[in-house]
Formats: C-alpha cells, structure tokens, sequence
C-alpha cells in the first residue's frame, strides 16, 4: 500500500504526522511497539493499540516490535506472556523479528542510570513512601527537596552500586531523578527511576534485586529498537515530559530519536478496563476466568465468538483521535454482527423446546429436505436437514390465542415450518402443572419448499428440528455484564452486576452441529449468532450477539 492509499484508508491525526515525517526526510521508515506489560489478559481497549500500532507498519511498510514491558515482577507471570502472543497472532498480526522484552535491556538501563547520577541528575534518596508524598506537595502546592537531593555524585555512584548489590532493603531507599520540585507536573518532581524489590523476575531469574520503573524502561527501550512513533494513551501525556527529559539527558543509542504521542483510550459501555478491576472480576469469582466470554478480554471475546475481523473493523470504525469518550457497545455487537451475517453458515437450533407432532404425517418416517446453508451465498452450497411425525419448536412461537401482530403457530391457524412444509395447530396439552406439553398439527404436503404448489401465502415462518434426529445441547446466552452504561463510577462495584449476564438453556440443534468445531460461528436462524464453546466439555454453544440490537430499544440506567 502506498503512503497515499494509506491516507485514504483511516485519515487521522497521526497518519498526518507520519506523513510529514516520512516527506520531510525525517525518517525513511517507520517503525512501531506495541508494549504490553505482562500483568494480565489483553481486553479489547489493548486491540485498538494492536491495530493501530501493527496497522500502521503495514501500510506504510514499515516494522511493528512486540515487546514486554517487564520492569515489575511483583505483578508479571509467564501465563500472560503466553496469551498476549496468542491474542496477537490471533487478531491477525506478526511482529517484526524476535519477541522483545525490557528485561533484555536491563544491563543498559542501569548504565543510563549511572550516567544520570554521573552528571548530577539522579540521586539516591532514604525517604520511606511515606515521607516522599509529603515532600512532593499537591496539585497547588509545590514539592520540597528532599535531604539527600545535593549528595555528591560519588556517593550517590556508591550508593547506587550498594543498591544494585542487595545491600539495602526493599523500601529503604530509591534512586530518583533531579528535575523541579516545583514543576507544575507531578511526574516531573524528582521522580523515582529505579526501586528495590527481592523478587525473582520471569526472565531474569534472581540476576537483579533492583528494576527500573516503566517511566524510564520505557522511553529507553524505544530508543534501543529504534522506535520512530510511540504511540499511547492520553493518559500518559504528562509523562511525555519525562520521556523527553530522560532521552534529552542520555547518550542515546542510536540516531533515531523516539517521539510520543497520545491517542484517546477506548472506553466501553456497559464493561471495565481498568486491570486492577479486571483482576478484581476474576479473583473474587465475579467470573470464571480471564476468557470468561462476558469479559472484555480478547480471549474472551474470542470464546464468545467474535472473529479477528469484527474486532478489527470495530477498531477502523471507532477510529483515533485525541477525544476522550464512551464508546456505545452496539458498536462492537454491530461489526461482528455484520461480519458474521455474510459468513457465518446457517443452521436451526431450538433453545426453548416443547414438542410437535404432526398427526397426518407416516409414522416411522424421516424424509431428508435440502435447505442453504447460506440463503444469500449459493457458492455455500445445501445441508441436509430431516423431517418428521415428531419435531420441536420453541414454545414461545405458539400461542393459543394471539391478535394480528403475532405472526406465529396460533391454534387453528398456519405457518410454515423453515425451509419445509406448512402445518396447521389443532390442539394441544399441558401437563400436571398447566406448562404446555404437546402441539398437535396437521400439514399440507403440498408445500414443501419456497414456492408451494397451492400458491397459498403463509405469513409467519418458525424454526424446528426433527426430534429422532436432534442432538441435546447447552446454549450459554451471554449478555452484558454490567447494567449501568459506565460501572466503573459505580460506589458497589458488585452491585451494579447484571444478573442476567448468563442464563443457561437446554435444547436441540441439528444432527449436523453434533461434530461443530469450536469458535466456528453459525446463525441460528431467528436466534441469534452462537459458537460451540472452546474450553467446556460436550456441545455448548455461547451466544455471541443476536440478529438485532435489543438494548438500544431499552431505557437505560
């Protein structure tokens, strides 16, 4: 794709500054990060950065590193390591060369560091956590020097050297940048650089006691790779002033200067970003896991269901700009809604059964009956479907009495049972409780098909499936999570919980989707989009969205 055809594709403000970038001769290419810390699951907020940052590398034919950001042990574990590559290559992407991490870079990290302190820029500071919040002042007060701000570069050298060797405990002392106590900006008021922290690290071992904070790894690990566009959030605007400071006053590895810029997160309706809720989510058992299909994870958007490509258009759809704002989850239901409506197959399952027997039809017959397994796509080709004396439908398409509007089974009146014949109710049953039984029919076998030979109209058509030849199934109905628009403002968390989040039904699909494979989407016609569940045993099918938007019609808390 030429740069040209890339602007065409998605304008925005930082296709604009690459543009410049690359006409003005500032950089031949472009290269891109994209740097999760391992400290979680990835959540759909993550695949907007994914697309943007390894979107960008493509159509400008430039290079997109995936790197660890792993300066925290306390938090990281190998297990997100591993999903975060899954996630990623699952959304469609390949990173340029060898997975990166931080941790690689450690050794240069702490001789940028030694050179700070070589030139009277960084110190080694004994004031406890405490201390040091008080020392910094507010939003409109400004900071005091700490005690130790003027120790000579020696010591502070030493010092540093003590630290690196494990001779001080953890929180006993920090090595912290010397920038301006009065700076209007918090981050610039002699922010910590590097912490003691006695943790075995996932990728180093116990080689290292200290780590540097994401501030400074960050910014550095950018200049080793040779990152042009460092592209994050708006919530780390302020910070922008630390990463140039911290450039400005290093030797930088190479002639390729980093530069930042902040993009608006995604917020979503109706879910949570925050990872610290997130965790909360999963380990007080709010859900089953990290890939529960009712989490905004990727993992777990894929279990529901959703395809790379829906998430992919959602994130083209929502675009980038530097607004922040609540971003409606009909939007997300519409891409892989739309996506799925042109390539998932077709398929009838009743979630809701209650069983119809048709009185005039042979008894012990089962006759097979061709249907599309796409209506609008021939190149799909036929499913085999069976029919006979006995089938079921979903006991909310009848009724006994029911006014124009209901255009379903009603007793003593016609409809057409999907892609086969047309069937009259007589009569029915209800059992010891009053719960309907049985419906009892006759059909027309006249009028099979599309074009009955009558020519007689029917107006309501419903699903079924043939009951000697139905296949039990669970069906997960996934819905949202939260029931009020923006749930992380909530004072309870757990209160604002969406009771129907899950309701689990049992039913029947066709003999076919007994083999279904996981993650395969298929239309359950008049239901809704459901995939066969990739981690459950036997068949469960999770409902990923249905045929239309059914909250927006809602009032909304």
């Amino acid at each position: 794709m030429s740069q040209a055809e890339a602007g065409e594709r998605a304008t925005n403000f930082i296709r604009n500054i690459i543009d410049e970038d690359l006409a003005s001769g500032l950089h031949k290419s472009i290269q891109t990060r994209f740097p999760p810390e391992p400290n979680g699951y990835l959540h759909i907020g993550h695949a907007k950065s994914i697309c943007l940052n390894f979107g960008l590398a493509e159509d400008y034919q430039g290079q997109c590193n995936l790197r660890f950001d792993d300066t925290n042990p306390e938090k990281e574990d190998l297990e997100y390591v591993g999903s975060i590559q899954r996630d990623v290559a699952w959304l469609g992407y390949e990173w340029s060369g060898e997975i990166r991490y931080s941790s690689n870079y450690f050794e240069s990290f702490y001789q940028y560091a030694l050179e700070l302190v070589g030139k009277g820029l960084a110190y080694v500071c004994f004031l406890n956590a405490e201390q040091q919040r008080e020392y910094r002042g507010t939003l409109t007060e400004p900071g005091k020097a700490s005690p130790y701000r003027d120790t000579s570069v020696d010591e502070n050298r030493n010092l540093l050297e003590k630290m690196r060797a494990g001779e001080f405990k953890e929180g006993e002392c920090v090595l912290r940048a010397k920038i301006d106590m009065a700076s209007p900006f918090m981050c610039m008021r002699d922010p910590i650089l590097y912490r003691i922290r006695f943790q075995a690290h996932h990728q180093t071992g116990d080689a290292w006691c200290i780590y540097p904070m994401y501030d400074f790894a960050h910014c550095i690990s950018d200049a080793i790779e040779g990152v042009t566009h460092s592209l994050c959030t708006l919530e780390f605007q302020d910070n922008r002033r630390l990463y140039d400071w911290i450039l400005d006053n290093i030797t930088l590895p190479s002639a390729t200067r980093p530069r930042q810029y902040e993009f608006s997160r995604l917020n979503l309706e109706y879910t949570v970003m925050s990872k610290r809720k997130l965790h909360q989510l999963v380990n007080d058992r709010m859900v089953t896991g990290w890939d529960d299909p009712r989490m905004p994870t990727i993992s777990g958007l894929r279990r529901r269901g959703y395809t790379p490509t829906s998430i992919r258009s959602f994130a083209d759809r929502i675009g980038v700009s530097k607004v922040d704002s609540f971003t409606e989850m009909s939007i997300l239901e519409a891409a892989v809604r739309d996506d799925l409506n042109v390539h998932a197959p077709r398929s009838m399952a009743v979630l809701n059964p209650v069983k119809l027997v048709i009185e005039n039809y042979p008894e012990n017959q089962v006759e097979p009956i061709q249907a599309p397994i796409h209506p609008q796509n021939e190149d799909m080709g036929k499913r085999e479907i069976w029919f006979g004396r006995e089938v079921y439908i979903d006991r909310e398409d009848f009724r006994e009495e029911a006014n124009k509007h209901f255009k379903r089974l009603v007793l003593g009146k016609e409809v057409r049972l999907r892609n086969a014949y047309v069937i009259k109710a007589e009569r029915f049953e209800n059992d010891e409780q009053g719960e309907l039984k049985t419906i009892y029919c006759s059909y027309d076998p006249d009028t099979l098909g599309k074009n009955p030979a009558d020519g007689r109209k029917v107006k309501g058509v419903i699903h079924w499936v043939e009951a000697s030849k139905a296949v039990p199934a669970e069906f997960y109905l996934y819905d949202r999570l939260f029931n009020v628009p923006n749930p992380g403002k909530a004072e309870d968390f757990e209160a604002v919980l969406n009771p129907e989040s899950l309701v689990i039904k049992q039913g029947f699909v066709e003999p076919s989707l007994a083999d279904a494979v996981p993650e395969l989407a298929y239309q359950f016609e008049r239901e809704g989009y459901f995939c066969r569940d990739n981690k459950q045993p036997g068949l469960v099918f999770n409902r990923t969205v249905g045929l239309r938007d059914t909250w927006s019609e809602q009032t909304k808390y």
